[in-house]
């Protein structure tokens, strides 16, 4: 699911702020993966790189059989909102969601797509329409009270979700869903209301356990179990929350997969980065997110590895195509396209294409995410290879261009104050950013330079993130600096281009983008017979092909998050999909 910082509310990249993750949530590809692993059980530390699909091998040796016992430490930087897996879709609920519910599908924890590994699903038949998809379950699996999981769980889920009752930030992913039939207890059938190239991303919510819900969905939200979770279906149970402090999780003796030698795993609520590397030093966390800034401090740290691989994020700078002034939707409501008053400025396409080049993204790469990011020339990411356009460059940086663009458009500097005019317009433009992110103020502040060199007057405006979403979504805005995170791994990007999202107040088409040819190809590509990727593929690169020459974004980097871990258990294989996939298996060396 995107989060705003693509998953709104808007949730941020790296720091961004939690938004789309809350509607297209995690997890996407890995095309750069950086293995910095030892192989071996000593505590030094080497590094290893696998590009660009590489295959896990175990990163530790015990001779004999491994024993039970330990706990793992992990750290989240928030509360947990919700342990209902329907309810909730921040970041630090859905680590915890992972370890105990099951779901239908789950991602492949290298190449992030979705399969039957891990999962519910043991095989499916897709009817020859596409629209139908029958879903054979994996029999035996009990949750912890010994009730079984079964085709009801998922049904029960699903239609929990569709119900309005519920405010479920998962409801953009059941929405396509037209019929759940219940074959029998093993056997469901899920009918869209179109063929879907990406329904298996769409069915892979946790499941509820519906024996203990009331039928008609009237406590889902009001349950104890949703603070309280006392069943589980994964490899662990919760044990404990002390808000601010931690949540503990305990060994689930019934899970499928076997009962996992961990003891425990917790996790402990640590909102300071820096705290959070010196626990990790100190042998008091276990696993934990870093910032591009640590990764040096952990370059000779005896007993710690690192993990960190292209994710499914990325920022950009928002350009809106319309006046900011009076906002419109992008539909009649006839359905068709509604006229837009453009921008004065930015309406102007070369304008555009002349501050794309005045802006150096190589440099903020280095400088600003200190090389833990990569330019990007479009929509799409690498971690989609079969999709993703790798001929595709971003504009090259060269300030002389953008002067040159900008006086042959009409654009020049009369009274030789610096600032460009036209007729009886300037270049003065106002620059947006959440206040709550020290990335995007340098970001911003280098971009305010660079457009400055040319000829533009540019403000930078840190605002409030509540302030600065409204202003965003709400379409009154010149610039604004924003990421999607979680995007997922199809390369489908319907919410964000098409008229029918230029909602203002709530459309993620916050720039007023129009293109009748692009929508055309979004359709295409996310309903192609048979789904192959080899055919979906020219939809998706000519799309990118659209986004770079109309620069509705300027695309700034894709992000690269890194992961710091001990050395202290084997068994690991981690994925950058998914590091706890094997998570059973680990165990504390002596």
């Amino acid at each position: 699911m995107r989060q705003f910082a693509r998953n709104v509310g808007i949730v941020q990249t790296s720091s961004m702020w939690t938004n789309w993750r809350l509607w297209r949530q995690l997890g996407r590809w890995a095309l750069l993966l950086t293995l910095l692993a030892g192989c071996n059980q000593a505590a030094a530390t080497r590094s290893e790189s696998i590009f660009p699909t590489p295959t896990p091998t175990p990163i530790g040796f015990l001779a004999g059989t491994p024993q039970p016992g330990g706990q793992w430490v992990r750290a989240i930087t928030a509360n947990p909102q919700n342990f209902n897996p329907i309810l909730a879709a921040d970041r630090a609920s859905v680590a915890i969601h992972a370890m105990l519910y099951p779901a239908l599908v789950r991602q492949e924890p290298i190449t992030g797509q979705y399969g039957a590994a891990n999962a519910m699903a043991e095989r499916w038949e897709i009817s020859p329409d596409g629209r139908t998809w029958t879903f054979y379950l994996r029999p035996g699996v009990t949750w912890s009270d010994g009730d079984p999981v079964d085709a009801n769980d998922f049904k029960f889920t699903y239609d929990a979700i569709k119900t309005g009752a519920t405010d479920s930030p998962y409801q953009r992913l059941a929405a396509p869903i037209a019929a759940i039939e219940l074959v029998n207890p093993l056997t469901v059938r899920v009918t869209f209301s179109e063929a879907r190239c990406d329904a298996l991303e769409l069915l892979r919510v946790g499941w509820l356990p519906s024996h203990r819900f009331a039928a008609d969905f009237s406590d889902v939200t009001s349950n104890f179990f949703n603070q309280d979770p006392d069943i589980s279906a994964g490899p662990f149970i919760f044990q404990s929350w002390i808000p601010g402090e931690n949540v503990v999780l305990q060994r689930n003796s019934r899970y499928w997969q076997g009962a996992p030698l961990m003891e425990r795993m917790i996790f402990r609520i640590v909102p300071d980065a820096a705290q959070r590397l010196e626990l990790l030093l100190a042998g008091e966390l276990d696993e934990t997110p870093l910032t591009p800034d640590q990764l040096t401090s952990l370059l000779d740290a005896p007993g710690i590895k690192t993990l960190s691989a292209a994710t499914d994020a990325y920022d950009f700078l928002a350009i809106n195509l319309a006046n900011p002034t009076a906002p419109q939707r992008g539909l009649t409501d006839g359905g068709a396209f509604q006229f837009q008053d453009p921008h004065p400025i930015l309406g102007d396409a070369i304008v555009r294409a002349a501050m794309a080049h005045a802006i150096d993204y190589r440099g903020i790469v280095s400088a600003i995410y200190l090389g833990q990011a990569y330019p990007l020339a479009a929509n799409v990411l690498p971690i989609a290879p079969w999709a993703f356009d790798a001929t595709l460059e971003p504009l090259t940086y060269n300030p002389d261009q953008a002067r040159s663009l900008l006086e042959e458009d009409g654009w020049i500097d009369t009274n030789r104050n610096g600032v460009r005019e036209k007729d009886v317009r300037s270049l003065r433009l106002t620059l947006s950013i959440p206040d709550n992110n020290p990335n995007y103020a340098r970001i911003a502040a280098t971009i305010e330079d660079q457009l400055n060199a040319v000829g533009f007057d540019i403000i930078t405006q840190p605002l409030a993130i509540a302030t600065f979403t409204r202003q965003l979504l709400g379409q009154r805005f010149d610039l604004a600096i924003s990421g999607w995170a979680g995007v997922g791994i199809d390369p489908d990007d319907t919410e964000l281009w098409t008229a029918a999202t230029d909602r203002p107040g709530s459309g993620f088409n916050f720039t007023s983008y129009q293109n009748a040819r692009l929508e055309t190809l979004l359709a295409q590509g996310l309903t192609t017979p048979g789904c192959q990727p080899q055919d979906r593929a020219p939809f998706y690169r000519e799309i990118q092909q659209i986004l770079h020459d109309d620069l509705p974004y300027i695309f700034l980097a894709g992000i690269v998050d890194n992961i710091g871990y001990t050395s202290r258990w084997g068994g690991l294989a981690p994925g950058p999909w998914d590091f706890y996939h094997n998570v059973q298996t680990w165990y504390r060396f002596p």
